[in-house]
């Protein structure tokens, strides 16, 4: 690069160029993960020894800083979108949303105000409207806003209701969630200034639902003291087993004791498109509020969360504002100001890409991905019952399993086992072969795995499978030399 190049700017040909390494490199990614190894590592010390350096004073060339991040940076990162990611959420993303991406940030273009960005608008409005009628919410009343992800839409769905059900005063109100619910749900309510003797965790029953009768005697117990019960935070698949929380019957707890009824739908939400899913969540057309994210299930790169509402006047009256830099862009009252719906004012065009993947291949491909996945975990679980290794610990729900080695023959204290299960999995990892972590249900240490990927095949989970066997028989004879 030139010492002074005050435009920043590239030479026309010179972005061509550019522009074709980078989509080059990312379709190479896209068509060879499956050849690659799904777990990167790296400490502090030699991440620092590969990136730490002072901001250049001097510009250089562009491929070359190019060849270094490809290089560097991106073999540094771990895979979420591999066949093998079997932890956490996995991200598997799509090509089509990943250049609708590039579109929007290449574009640049501000989805906040009608004014600056009508197209922008009206495509949120019109993929919210999408996501309205998938989840029975009214259209005409109903709406919605795109966020960075589950936790802020979480966050926003609170404010509203703290807004909508509480006013300004908001002092004895008290928030209703289970023990399985999502740590999101508890980081928004301390960031709107709640105290912890404003929370209500209420235990979950033996199938890790919503327990009802405890709900109804805690909620009594807190009218008669005298406070406000004023949001119920519910589950639509839990981020450890898949749960889903028994919606009907929450929904009408809510109506009869005017409860704003939030459904955090961030995982599993997506799972209403099939039709096993979709009996899972009955009820969650009732709710007040709606997280889902784009970014897991519907198979849309990050970040990208959403929030639905069965009036969008709630979010109107809770997050508008009119300072005088604005008054020029208001609009009419059909021309939606997304910033007036939620907390961001400067906002990316997320709906792009929702937009795009969605027209490319059609409502029936996510359906068909989707149903797969839930199959795929439904057909694991029978694997794992049908061998003498393996112990399910919490059947397949939503495409999450919870499992564990417990060989049959062999007489290992609950110690010993969690000491066998976590050797597994750190191995594994250590392997960078597969990513699969252990998590704690029942005081148990267990292997989940989570199959949203519709890329992941039965072959990638006995492959992993045989793996985890592998580790499981070196510490089983490490023990057996101990003894």
């Amino acid at each position: 690069m030139g010492k002074n190049n005050a435009r920043l700017e590239l030479p026309k040909e010179a972005m061509k160029a550019y522009g074709y390494q980078i989509v080059d490199a990312i379709v190479e990614h896209h068509v060879t993960q499956d050849q690659k190894f799904p777990v990167a590592f790296g400490s502090r010390e030699e991440m620092d020894k590969l990136f730490l350096e002072e901001a250049p004073e001097q510009g250089m060339d562009p491929s070359a800083v190019l060849d270094f991040v490809l290089e560097k940076v991106m073999t540094n990162t771990t895979n979420m979108a591999h066949p093998k990611s079997f932890s956490f959420v996995p991200g598997p993303s799509n090509f089509v949303s990943v250049m609708a991406d590039a579109l929007a940030t290449g574009y640049n273009i501000f989805s906040g105000g009608w004014s600056i960005g009508p197209a922008a608008a009206e495509l949120e409005i019109v993929t919210i409207q999408w996501l309205l009628k998938i989840f029975g919410f009214p259209k005409k009343k109903g709406g919605g806003i795109f966020t960075s992800g589950g936790s802020m839409a979480n966050l926003t769905a609170v404010a509203t209701a703290r807004r909508i059900k509480c006013g300004d005063d908001f002092s004895n109100a008290v928030i209703y969630l289970s023990d399985q619910a999502h740590s999101s749900n508890i980081k928004a309510i301390r960031v709107l200034g709640f105290k912890k003797e404003q929370i209500r965790i209420i235990p979950t029953d033996s199938e890790l639902k919503f327990s009802l009768n405890k709900l109804k005697n805690c909620i009594a117990k807190d009218r008669l003291e005298g406070l406000h019960p004023f949001c119920l935070i519910a589950s639509a698949g839990t981020t450890n087993t898949g749960t889903v929380d028994p919606l009907s019957e929450l929904a009408k707890i809510c109506k009869k004791e005017d409860i704003w009824f939030h459904v955090d739908g961030a995982y599993g939400g997506a799972a209403y498109l099939s039709p096993k899913g979709k009996t899972m969540m009955k009820g969650i057309e009732k709710a007040d509020s709606l997280t889902v994210d784009p970014h897991k299930w519907f198979y849309q790169p990050y970040e990208m969360g959403c929030l639905l509402v069965r009036n969008h006047k709630d979010l109107s009256h809770t997050f508008t504002e009119h300072p005088e830099y604005l008054r020029d862009i208001e609009g009419n009252t059909s021309e939606i100001n997304f910033y007036d719906h939620g907390i961001q004012l400067t906002r990316r065009f997320r709906a792009l890409k929702f937009y795009m993947s969605l027209k490319t291949f059609g409502l029936k491909a996510f359906r068909d991905a989707i149903t797969y996945n839930i199959d795929l975990a439904e057909e694991v679980e029978n694997l794992l019952r049908g061998s003498k290794s393996w112990e399910v610990v919490f059947p397949a729900t939503l495409a999450v399993i919870n499992f564990r080695y417990h060989p049959i023959h062999k007489n290992y204290s609950e110690k010993q086992l969690d000491e066998i299960n976590q050797y597994i999995s750190e191995k594994v990892v250590a392997s960078r072969k597969a990513l699969l972590v252990t998590t704690l249900l029942n005081n148990q240490v267990v292997l989940r795995m989570c199959l949203i990927n519709p890329r992941t095949t039965m072959d990638d989970v006995t492959e992993t499978l045989d793996l985890c066997r592998t580790f499981a028989l070196e510490i089983e004879e490490k023990m057996a030399q101990k003894v």
